[in-house]
């Protein structure tokens, strides 16, 4: 397996900060556009696809700006991110996604983050 490279990807997404927060960081919110289910525990989140588990730990989570998840078994410097920025002259919100994936596997990891965005965007109802 190759090395991840980090990648940034940014969506234009109509919706107040605060409402769009709670979809990144509640697992209720989580659970209705990001992954099948979401638990929480003890700092851990457990996201299920398909039937499969996957855990992370929340390593930042800054109120209605940004959460940072670090797979529990990916490697150390590798970390996913979902920040809230806010044009101050015209308002208008972004969703700035950081993750990381080796170089023959970004393609495919940016085409799931723009279905998983569009997906929220449509729950979002914007």
């Amino acid at each position: 397996m190759s090395e991840k490279k980090k990648f940034t990807l940014e969506y234009e997404v109509n919706s107040s900060p605060k409402i769009l927060f709670g979809f990144l960081n509640e697992p209720n919110g989580l659970s209705q556009w990001f992954a099948d289910e979401v638990w929480y525990k003890d700092q851990i989140y457990t996201f299920i696809w398909d039937g499969e588990e996957h855990k992370a730990k929340l390593l930042t989570a800054k109120d209605n700006k940004l959460v940072r998840f670090k797979w529990i078994d990916d490697e150390p410097q590798c970390y996913f991110e979902m920040e809230i920025l806010q044009d101050e002259l015209t308002n208008d919100v972004a969703l700035s996604i950081t993750d990381f994936a080796p170089q023959e596997a970004l393609e495919e990891r940016r085409l799931i983050w723009d279905n998983q965005i569009q997906y929220l965007i449509r729950v979002l109802g914007v």
